[in-house]
């Protein structure tokens, strides 16, 4: 009992400042994705893809997490937008509080568009607000096609799905019919894009579905 109680206490402190991150959100009429996956299945490749599309055409800045390393903010620099790079030093999820530490590097007045990259882990991110608008499931073919089934909770909790690497469904024991069918089992509200960083396939129409979202919280 005394660990739910723990527990409970974590999460609604996080909460409160999650709100206060949202609020701050509003203010400047900012459009923020918390985008979360599993390691390895993507994440950054989409992002710098995003990234190559927009070009200056949109304001971005990224806040990185990692659980070691800056190696993910190091590549997104190259597309010079604002970045910051959260280490958690082993911690498997990035809390309100660190987001709300990073935005103090931003210039938040110009900027459209601030995504978080979180850690990479289909668990424990389910549960954490960070104050995003929503939160974006990233799940590549080289995972299988069970990931939703597995790990409901962050499917639950999410308002898109992307489909990754769908360049290799020939090479892999994968279908991404049946990986969209057990998400959208899981939350049928889903909207879904499959997409391939080789190919540039679903690029385009992830990044003006992203782009149309932006201008809605801008007006």
């Amino acid at each position: 009992m005394s660990v739910l109680t723990i527990e409970r206490k974590v999460l609604e402190k996080n909460d409160d400042l999650a709100r206060r991150n949202r609020d701050l959100f509003a203010k400047h009429a900012l459009f923020v994705i918390n985008v979360v996956s599993s390691p390895g299945s993507g994440k950054t490749s989409v992002l710098e893809q995003t990234l190559k599309y927009f070009g200056t055409s949109l304001r971005v800045a990224i806040i990185e997490g990692d659980v070691q390393t800056d190696l993910d903010a190091q590549r997104i620099a190259k597309f010079n937008v604002p970045v910051v790079q959260i280490v958690t030093n082993g911690g498997c999820h990035l809390e309100a509080k660190l987001v709300n530490d990073a935005l103090s590097n931003f210039d938040l007045s110009n900027i459209d568009l601030l995504v978080i990259e979180n850690v990479g882990n289909l668990v424990c991110p389910a549960n954490y607000d960070l104050g995003e608008a929503l939160k974006v499931v990233i799940v590549s073919t080289t995972e299988g096609d069970d990931k939703p089934l597995k790990y409901p909770g962050m499917f639950h909790h999410s308002s898109v799905l992307i489909v990754n690497k769908i360049d290799l469904v020939p090479y892999v024991n994968s279908d991404p019919e049946v990986i969209k069918r057990n998400s959208l089992q899981i939350n049928p509200a889903l909207k879904i894009f499959e997409t391939s960083c080789t190919t540039n396939k679903g690029i385009p129409e992830w990044c003006e579905w992203l782009r149309s979202q932006t201008k809605k919280r801008a007006v």
